[in-house]
């Protein structure tokens, strides 16, 4: 067996069998040969056995969408951190926004406001979004909506801003240059603003900060200069500040240090601006995206709450609310693609190669990229000997390999290879939105079928298949007519 502490465990790293009830993590398990996820017998959607409550067989490749696994993390979060406020008496609140960039799905805003988080865009696309959960009820009134990204006074974005505030008032724009500030002053119209500090990266010290090469954000003496301007707009009020440090943060200590030139700056801000209220952490919270992935979230949680208590006794300043834009930690364990094993080949390699009737870079643009590591499991067969394997896409290009090829991380699939299937994990967050919806994708393969699947109030499940794509679709897409 491998050495955790050098790599990222993705899968079974043993050449024997699965001992039965084997727990991989909080919601995979081995369960008679069989990968459950949640209790739902994955590799029963391709063979002829009907899982829970579900009568037919699906082709792979097939995307799952299990929307509890987001309520699911949206409700840890938030007890977690109201955990935290009540031992050490934090006078503040906590609100869990979504970061929709991570998935803009339907399904997945659905869940995600029905689940009571706060939403986060970036775009003018966002926007109509909104609109529509506003119109079904969805997004209600207490929810603050945060407008992130670039929005100039000339942009689309900046105009559909105005317009969404016609329709809903819990808006935060942030301000991210100060020409943005134009639009909001000369609308006439009321809005909380907040204002993000160029702060992305591991800066502990304001001049290291205000140093830092980020197109994100104000430099600190813009920041005053915003503030200052929000202070005297009869229609503006200074409401919340911004500090996001990085992505997929795993150091608590350096987490938090890299947080704390904010945190000071904060105070100092709310010396001079009583309005201002909400400390927004950004993103950085890290989800589980290998099996030997370990965060102490409360720790994460006390430790920041305390540097902004202590923060603010130093400048005789109330403790504000806190924030976080939650999007890889809320929708990344919540989706799965499975495919089938179609071919195994020695081809005088090491180790033998498991091709799989898909493509691995198209639909984890990451792994090929950025050398991401997801959890890769079989379905069925797991009761079998297992053997140190390659991965490979159908399609014909030499990086559609799995794992990446900086990697270090052996894979493990099991020696029978018929009717093997497998699955990938942990891939719901960006996979799918880096990759495009219903478009044509690298290789010309077909959009794979998709199984959303919730439960309803008795715990019962509840399938909605979306349809793949069909070639002709893909040769449309590409303007060939058929």
């Amino acid at each position: 067996m491998s050495d955790p502490e050098n790599h990222p465990i993705i899968g079974w790293e043993k050449e024997t069998a699965v001992p039965e009830n084997h727990q991989f993590n909080s919601y995979l398990h081995a369960k008679n040969g069989h990968l459950h996820m949640d209790g739902l017998d994955l590799a029963q959607f391709f063979l002829n056995e009907a899982p829970q409550g579900f009568e037919r067989t699906l082709p792979s490749p097939l995307e799952i969408v299990y929307l509890p696994q987001i309520r699911k993390q949206i409700h840890k979060m938030m007890q977690l951190f109201a955990d935290v406020i009540a031992e050490l008496d934090y006078e503040g609140a906590f609100h869990y926004t979504y970061a929709s960039k991570a998935n803009a799905a339907e399904e997945v805003i659905r869940t995600t406001l029905s689940a009571g988080a706060q939403h986060e865009m970036s775009s003018t696309v966002d926007v109509d979004i909104a609109k529509i959960m506003i119109q079904r009820g969805l997004l209600t009134p207490d929810r603050m909506v945060v407008c992130n990204g670039f929005k100039g006074p000339s942009s689309q974005y900046a105009a559909n801003i105005l317009q969404l505030r016609l329709l809903h008032e819990n808006l935060i724009p942030v301000i991210e240059d100060l020409p943005e500030i134009s639009p909001l002053l000369s609308s006439g119209q009321t809005f909380n603003v907040g204002l993000r500090q160029k702060s992305y990266g591991p800066n502990e010290t304001q001049a290291e900060m205000d140093q830092a090469n980020s197109r994100f954000g104000l430099h600190t003496d813009d920041i005053w200069k915003a503030a200052d301007y929000i202070a005297a707009a009869p229609n503006l009020t200074l409401k919340m500040y911004h500090y996001m440090v990085g992505s997929q943060l795993t150091d608590i200590p350096a987490f938090i240090s890299w947080l704390k030139p904010g945190i000071e700056l904060f105070a100092r801000l709310r010396q001079r601006y009583p309005s201002l209220s909400i400390f927004n952490f950004g993103g950085g919270m890290p989800v589980a995206m290998t099996l030997n992935f370990s965060f102490d979230y409360h720790e994460f949680a006390r430790q920041l709450l305390t540097a902004l208590q202590e923060a603010c006794r130093r400048y005789n300043v109330p403790v504000p609310d806190v924030m976080g834009e939650f999007g890889r930690y809320t929708t990344s364990e919540h989706g799965a693609h499975l495919f089938k094993i179609i071919a195994a080949k020695e081809n005088g390699s090491e180790r033998p190669w498991y091709l799989i009737d898909g493509s691995i870079m198209s639909s984890f643009p990451d792994s090929w990229a950025l050398s991401e590591h997801f959890i890769v499991l079989p379905l069925n067969h797991l009761d079998k000997p297992f053997q140190q394997v390659q991965l490979g896409g159908i399609t014909c290009d030499s990086d559609d390999v799995y794992p990446p090829k900086p990697s270090s991380s052996p894979l493990y699939l099991p020696v029978e290879t018929d009717e093997l299937y497998i699955g990938f994990f942990s891939i719901g967050a960006y996979q799918e939105m880096l990759g495009g919806v219903k478009g044509s994708k690298h290789c010309v393969l077909p959009e794979a079928y998709e199984l959303i699947i919730d439960k309803d109030e008795d715990g019962r499940f509840q399938f909605q298949i979306l349809q793949g794509q069909h070639p002709d679709d893909v040769l449309r897409n590409l303007g060939y007519a058929v």
